[in-house]
């Protein structure tokens, strides 16, 4: 609601901070401590709440009021599933040109282990270069324009050593001199199955073939002329590999008029699992900013309504195979930056709420556009702005997702509840602020004994405050991500409960909070 009261500044709260010698950090993430029954009852807080706080046991490791002013903020959770998490929900996504590369490999350490602080989940192998290359089946391997045994056994490898499944893309269209053909293909196909064998999730016929007409064929194609040859290429496929699940089509865009209408006309019968593209706009575009980045998205929901009631007619579930920020690499200083953090939490919640089985966010190398993870030639240089947001998404755990409602005036605000199959409650709330922190209360519609809260949050060297286009920094209550997945996060602030069904807590500007109960 407009017009809300702040909180005055807490100064003996935070000074008793300051000669604690807790670090910069320590501040800027919040540990919190009860913020006195008067400043409570300036924010709204009823007597009794203040009264049942100040006769509650001294906190173990308290969360501490961040600098600066604070706006009351207020959030409802209740037992109403509005979407489901499951346990491969936040995937990768890479070009398959990749596979030229060593980086997909049972050996490569560090990369296994940055998919194993993720997962496990779903790697999907595709992008642009999937139809600029053809399986040769005597091909040395790690050689352009080629994909041979040596790097589907190595591609495999990986994924078994990460424990993670594959969503495999094939060429439908050809190499640039048309050379690839169903047989080929339906060749590969069988190779792969044999060298994944359970690790198979899929395979993925094409890449975005709803711009084959931009891109390759001139303006002379059609959705009946994907049918005709995406059936031609299934067909060879199942001839000599019988039962390989096959998904599709990837669409880049047009939902409604491609995705949808195709996956009518193939039904269940075809495919187990419609797949679809998302980016939010084109990085080469100056309106892609880090402000614009982090604001709603009302054409992402739209879509996802679209793909929803589409999948749920066909009969099959629907996942965003590929997607990210911004394409064309993504915009630099944007896609890299604190505001992928932020951004890629709604993102994935706003998924599972509109009925998606999963995402897979593209990446990999080290240009500064998006990633979530930077890889120097297949070696991990470290974990992007990006990778935290996805990290703290896979922290709350998989289950239903339930409504929440959050009352924070005009402030960039979201929360989200998700109740784990074993009935614990997590909560994430991402404050986009820029400088507003909030004093929260929140309500739950169960009965818990204790809350824990663990910070998301940015600080460059030196700074005073987080920075949203900062492109390192970022930590989860203190702690970096290492380049070989490992990962050492102080201990979760201790939240003080006003009753057995309500908490106080604080979400410092530019942050994101996990909240645990138990």
């Amino acid at each position: 609601m407009h017009g809300m009261k702040k909180c005055p500044d807490i100064s003996p709260l935070y000074a008793r901070a300051q000669s604690s010698q807790l670090t910069r950090r320590q501040i800027m993430q919040g540990a919190m401590a009860l913020v006195a029954s008067s400043v409570l009852s300036g924010c709204g807080s009823s007597h009794s709440t203040a009264a049942a706080v100040s006769d509650s046991a001294p906190l173990s490791n308290p969360q501490l009021a961040p600098a600066g002013l604070l706006t009351h903020a207020s959030l409802t959770v209740t037992a109403a599933a509005t979407g489901s998490i499951g346990s491969a929900f936040a995937g990768l996504s890479y070009e398959k040109a990749e596979l030229y590369t060593p980086i997909f490999s049972a050996s490569n350490s560090g990369l296994i282990g940055m998919f194993k602080r993720l997962g496990p989940s779903v790697l999907r192998v595709g992008g642009n270069s999937v139809d600029k290359n053809v399986w040769t089946p005597n091909g040395p391997g790690q050689t352009a324009g080629q994909i041979a045994p040596s790097d589907v056994d190595s591609l495999a490898a990986f994924v078994k050593a990460a424990g993670w499944q594959c969503l495999y893309g094939i060429n439908l269209h050809g190499d640039p001199t048309g050379a690839t053909t169903a047989a080929l293909a339906a060749a590969e196909v069988a190779y792969a199955a044999q060298q994944f064998g359970s690790s198979l999730l899929g395979i993925e016929i094409g890449n975005e073939p709803d711009v084959y007409g931009t891109n390759f064929f001139g303006g002379n194609w059609s959705p009946s002329r994907l049918l005709t040859l995406w059936g031609q290429f299934r067909a060879a496929i199942l001839a000599s590999t019988p039962g390989v699940p096959i998904t599709g089509p990837a669409d880049a865009s047009n939902e409604s008029t491609w995705t949808v209408p195709f996956g009518y006309a193939v039904t269940a019968n075809e495919i187990t699992l419609l797949t679809q593209h998302y980016y939010r706009a084109n990085g080469q575009l100056p309106t892609s900013t880090a402000a614009y980045l982090i604001t709603p998205d009302p054409t992402l929901i739209a879509d996802l309504a679209i793909l929803e009631a589409g999948a749920q007619g066909i009969g099959v579930p629907y996942r965003i195979s590929e997607c990210n920020s911004f394409y064309n690499g993504g915009a630099s200083g944007v896609s890299d930056s604190y505001a992928s953090s932020l951004w890629v939490i709604d993102y994935l919640f706003s998924c599972a709420q509109g009925g998606a089985s999963g995402v897979n966010f593209h990446g990999g190398g080290d240009n500064p556009g998006y990633t979530p993870i930077a890889d120097d030639n297949g070696t991990v240089v470290g974990a992007r702005p990006e990778f935290y947001g996805i990290l703290l998404f896979t922290l709350a755990g998989r289950g239903t997702v339930y409504t929440s409602q959050i009352s924070a005036g005009s402030l960039n605000v979201t929360a989200y509840a998700v109740q784990s199959p074993t009935g614990a409650l997590n909560i994430i709330v991402v404050n986009k602020d820029l400088t507003q922190n909030l004093q929260l209360t929140a309500q739950i519609p169960q009965t818990i004994t204790s809350a824990s809260l663990l910070a998301m949050t940015q600080l460059t060297s030196g700074a005073t405050a987080p920075d949203l286009s900062a492109t390192s920094g970022v930590t989860i209550q203190d702690a970096s991500v290492n380049p070989d997945g490992t990962f050492s996060p102080s201990a979760a602030q201790t939240l003080e409960l006003l009753t057995s069904s309500e908490f106080t807590c604080y979400v410092p500007a530019l942050s994101a909070v996990l909240i645990q109960t138990a």
